[in-house]
Order: C-alpha cells, then sequence, then structure tokens
C-alpha cells in the first residue's frame, strides 16, 4: 500500500480494496519501524489517526467521500493542530498545545484526510539542513549520513521514505523545493497568497507560503487544490479562485516556451547537476517546448537581500515568544529582564539568535535606510526583471539546488557557505512568484531536482508542466533502499 500514488490509494480506498484504517496502520507500523534511523516525525498521532481513518471509512460507505477522503498525511510541525503539539522544532514550543487548526489544517481535515502526526523541521524554519531542529537532524532515507534538506525536511523524509503519501510544508526561501530535490521527490510552493497562512508560526511574514510535498504533481494537484483559496482570517490571502488543477494536468505542451535563467547555469553549478537538467530540458524540447536563454540581473542579489528582509522580519515575530503567555519559560525568574533574557536564551537555538541578532541590526535607527530599505528595493528589482522574463516566456527552468545532498555537519560552522545552498530558489519568494521541483536524476546516488517557476497564480500550468515530464521518466518513481 505504502508504494501507490494519492491517485492511486483514492481509486483503491474507493473501490473497497483496503479501508482507511488498514491504510493507517499499515503506516503507522512503518513509521514505528522505520523513523527511529530518520528522525523525520516529532509527534505520531496515532490513536487520533486511526479515529479519522474510521470516519473517513463511513464517509467512502456512505458514497460522500471524495478524491483526497481516507488519504493520510503529514503535517510539518510550524502548522497548528488542535490539541496537539506544536512546537515547530524549537524548545521555545516544546510544551505547546495549539487551541485551534490553521487554515490548512481545518481545509484537509474538511476533506477527509488523516493525519498521521507532526514532522521534524529546521527550528522556527529556519536552516537549510533540518539541522537546527530541537529535537536533532533529519536524515536523508537515501544516505544516512547525508541531509535532507530544509527547513521542510522531516516532511520530505516521510514521503521519500513511503511513511506518509504526502506532507505540508512552508517554503520561506526554498524550504520546500530545496528538500523536495535533495530526496527525490515532487515539492510545489504556490504563488504567495495562494494558501493561507492563518494557523501557521511565521518566520518572514512577507516571504512565507504553505505548499505540498508528494510523490507526483498529479498528487500535488489534488492535494494543493483542497488547500487553497481565500482566507478572511488572512489578510495576505488572495481571492482570486482557485482552478481545477488537476483537470488541467494533461494539457500539450506543444509550443510551451521554456527559458533558462543563464545566472542559474553558472560555474556553482555542479556539473552532474547541469547534465541532469539539460537532459530534462531535452525531454521538453521532444514535448513540443521550445528552450532559450533569459537573463535575470539581478538574480546574484537574492541571498544577500533575503538575509537582510527575512531576519528583519522574524526579529519582529519572535518578539511574541518572551516566556509570559506560552511557550518556554525560564526557572525562578530574578525579575522581568532576567525573565525575558533567559527564556529566550535559554529557548532558542544558535540559528534562531543569529538572525533575530541580525534582523534587529538592520532594522536600527542608525540603519535602516543603509539596508533594510535597500534591500527592499532590490527586492523589487528582482520582481520587475521576473516580469520582463514572463513577456517573452511561460515558464523559467533550472537547477534546484546548487549540488546534491551533503554530509550531515559538512556547512554547521559556517553560516553563509549554508545559505548558498538556497541561491537557486530566494528569488521566487522575493517575488512571490510560484515554484516547483521535481527530481530528473540520480548524481553519485543522490536525487537532484529541476525546478519550474511560473507568473504570478499558475500553479495550473507548472503543475501540468511537471506532470507531462513525470509521465515520460522515471525519476519520480524511484526508491531508496530499505524503504
Amino acid at each position: 500500500m505504502h508504494k501507490k500514488t494519492i491517485a492511486e490509494l483514492s481509486r483503491s480506498l474507493q473501490a473497497r480494496e483496503f479501508s482507511s484504517v488498514e491504510l493507517t496502520r499499515h503506516l503507522l507500523s512503518r513509521i514505528d519501524a522505520l523513523d527511529g534511523g530518520l528522525n523525520s516525525f516529532i509527534t505520531v498521532t496515532a490513536e487520533g489517526a486511526l479515529a479519522a481513518a474510521a470516519a473517513a471509512d463511513e464517509r467512502i460507505a456512505r458514497g460522500e467521500g471524495g478524491p483526497l477522503t481516507g488519504i493520510p498525511l503529514a503535517h510539518k510541525d510550524i502548522f497548528c493542530t488542535e490539541g496537539v503539539r506544536t512546537s515547530c522544532g524549537s524548545r521555545m514550543l516544546d510544551n505547546f498545545v495549539s487551541p485551534y487548526d490553521a487554515t490548512v489544517v481545518s481545509r484537509l481535515k474538511d476533506a477527509g484526510m488523516v493525519m498521521l502526526g507532526k514532522t521534524n523541521m529546521d527550528e522556527f524554519a529556519m536552516g537549510s539542513s533540518n539541522e537546527t531542529s530541537f529535537y536533532g537532524p533529519v536524515h536523508n532515507p537515501w544516505d544516512l549520513k547525508t541531509v535532507p534538506g530544509g527547513s521542510s525536511g522531516g516532511s520530505a523524509a516521510a514521503v521519500a521514505a513511503r511513511l506518509a503519501p504526502v506532507a505540508t510544508g512552508t517554503d520561506t526561501g526554498g524550504s520546500i523545493r530545496q528538500p523536495a530535490a535533495l530526496v527525490g521527490i515532487t515539492g510545489v510552493k504556490p504563488t504567495y497568497g495562494r494558501v493561507s497562512r492563518y494557523g501557521m508560526i511565521a518566520f518572514a511574514s512577507s516571504l512565507d507560503q504553505a505548499g505540498v510535498l508528494t510523490r507526483t504533481a498529479e498528487d500535488a494537484a489534488l492535494v494543493l487544490e483542497a488547500m487553497s483559496g481565500f482566507d478572511p482570517r488572512d489578510s495576505t490571502s488572495s481571492p482570486a479562485p482557485v482552478p481545477c488543477y488537476h483537470g488541467s494536468l494533461q494539457e500539450s505542451l506543444e509550443g510551451l516556451r521554456v527559458g533558462v535563467p543563464e545566472e542559474f547555469m553558472d560555474e556553482g553549478l555542479d556539473s552532474e547537476n547541469r547534465a541532469a537538467v539539460e537532459a530534462a530540458l531535452d525531454v521538453y524540447r521532444a514535448l513540443g517546448a521550445t528552450v532559450s536563454t533569459v537573463s535575470l540581473p539581478s538574480l546574484a542579489l537574492s541571498v544577500p537581500t533575503y538575509y537582510v528582509v527575512a531576519p528583519a522580519e522574524a526579529s519582529s515575530n519572535l518578539s511574541r515568544f518572551d516566556g509570559v503567555r506560552f511557550g518556554y519559560r525560564c526557572d525562578d525568574p530574578a525579575d522581568l529582564l532576567d525573565l525575558y533574557q533567559r527564556s529566550r536564551g535559554e529557548g532558542f537555538g544558535d540559528e534562531v539568535k543569529r538572525r533575530i541578532m541580525t534582523g534587529t541590526y538592520v532594522l536600527s535607527a542608525g540603519y535602516y535606510d543603509a539596508y533594510y530599505l535597500k534591500a527592499q528595493k532590490v527586492r523589487e528589482l528582482i520582481a520587475r526583471e521576473f516580469r520582463q522574463a514572463f513577456q517573452h516566456v511561460d515558464v523559467l527552468m533550472g537547477p534546484t539546488t546548487p549540488a546534491p545532498a551533503f554530509e550531515l555537519g559538512a556547512k554547521t560552522t559556517d553560516p553563509i557557505t549554508m545559505y548558498l545552498n538556497d541561491i537557486y530558489t530566494i528569488a521566487v519568494n522575493l517575488a512571490g512568484l510560484p515554484g516547483v521541483s521535481i527530481p530528473c536524476g540520480l548524481v553519485q546516488g543522490l536525487p537532484v531536482g529541476l525546478q519550474l517557476i511560473g507568473p504570478h497564480f499558475s500553479e495550473a500550468r507548472l503543475l501540468n508542466v511537471a506532470h507531462r515530464y513525470q509521465q515520460e521518466s522515471d525519476w519520480h518513481q524511484r526508491l531508496p533502499v530499505g524503504y
């Protein structure tokens, strides 16, 4: 059962080949047997999962089930879940049990999906390798000595190891697409505002976006459609209608205009990654697409721009974690200042502290104009260059990461080198665009990803483009040994 896609599981459930309870029990047993080596889950909600599965079976029996009814999933532990611990991978929230569901959680629950548990993640989504979690690093199922990518590494590893057919994630600078590439699955970061951020613990509010990690683009289309849409509780939520993503998957790619940013194919790209990307481009040519080179001159500025904007917003968002209202509180504080200082000092990890300090610095009175204001101007310049490129092409393609997964601990002492691992993904968040990563090859036995980028609200087209490639290739069907 665990080798089936969501689409296949849905057909099997509707045909009564097995029940949601049987499927859920099977996946829970796999988590119990295999996750010890991966550390992809923080919390497993077995009792609640079996109850939800039984309810889903009743819906199916009454003929009321939809395409997602009875399908198990895992949620990144950044989404609030009523009655279940929501830790954000941090000691600061280790004891926090949410009193409500995030909109993403409630919509997928309404669709009949069954939550298996909450997945491990970089602390407050700050990281590129899933090594900053209070609960320890997540391991890549393709090679347990390597990282799965971050910050949604727990979700990615769980899907790649077939512990869950789908998991939610969040993408602030590549945190869905990058881990999807490193573990060989499909990851979708929608347009900013396409999916509600209500109940999603904030890192950088103008960049954060919820999305999905699945095995296939077809599966992603089914789940994303259920997640998307306007939410009056989120002021940044878009009122644009949600199309039927699944219905456009088979559209022809004849005449599709593909642009390859020359800045993506630079000397920083591993040569074998480049070969895998170029082979994928040949598949698109065979499907009727035209491929040309485009230029995004300001792309090189995306990393420094991001690491001014994101920490600035993080320093503001994380000020609420003060030891007073909820979360970690230090023992026996001497006074209010001691409560603040020790609760935050003991509750936050090193990477979170680094970004809070950076953000506070760039927002300070003497440096706001020199850093934060200038970064916002560069951000608009980057967005403008994307808009200009999309006047000539329909979709941009290139690598998702510069190289395959690196070994655990290889970059933890050098934050700058770690930050550069997101060099191909960050600009998409700065511009608020949708992006997809799909597996396109193996390099030294490890997966690599092809990134697809489209104009605002072009998720249907991107999923169509991804799906047609997956009909012509089998990289998304590859399974790590032992899983």
